[in-house]
């Protein structure tokens, strides 16, 4: 598995969402190239196999993210929709999505690029006006800008994902106290 996709959200259209990482600081562009687009498709498992992308998909799966994003914080942040980005990510919901086959082994869901963001897109449709609204937060790592989906007890989860965020939070914080200690002889 690829290091680079991380899927700690609790929904596909959040770990989606969460494929420019760092947003406030060093960001770092998971999406780079159609390869790299196919291949978080894959691993997300939205797709058994998936056709060879070109750039003008990254370009569109970048553009559908981004306005995803904004609707993301706006939903989290009690305002209304961007219009914009209201109107980029229905334009791809509408389009035909992934559309599993059953074979004689089983399920078997092969897309194009496009049908792909078009799953993506209409999952986000479902996630934005579904009943998991209450439960979207940003992790409390300052340099994540990853929004999950809190199911933890009293919701009370405060990063996206222990390997990715917790552990590194946790550990500075021993160290800081570790630092401020007063030395005992």
């Amino acid at each position: 598995m690829n290091r680079d996709h991380v899927f700690v959200c609790g929904h596909p259209a959040l770990d989606f969402a969460a494929t420019l990482r760092a947003r406030r600081s060093t960001r770092f562009e998971v999406l780079v190239t159609p390869e790299r687009l196919n291949a978080w498709y894959l691993e997300s498992g939205l797709v058994d196999r998936i056709t060879p992308g070109r750039e003008g998909d990254v370009r569109e799966a970048v553009a559908v993210r981004e306005a995803l994003y904004r609707l993301v914080t706006d939903r989290r942040l009690g305002e209304d929709f961007t219009p914009e980005a209201l109107d980029v990510v229905n334009a791809a919901a509408r389009r035909p999505p992934v559309t599993p086959q059953l074979t004689s082994h089983g399920r078997r869901t092969e897309a194009t690029p496009g049908q792909a963001l078009a799953t993506v897109a209409g999952q986000a449709v479902e996630l934005l006006s579904g009943p998991d609204v209450p439960l979207m937060k940003e992790c409390g790592n300052p340099e994540c800008t990853r929004v999950y989906i809190d199911r933890s007890r009293g919701m009370r989860r405060q990063w996206c994902g222990m390997e990715s965020c917790g552990n590194k939070i946790k550990a500075a914080a021993y160290r800081a106290r570790k630092k401020a200690a007063p030395a005992t002889h």
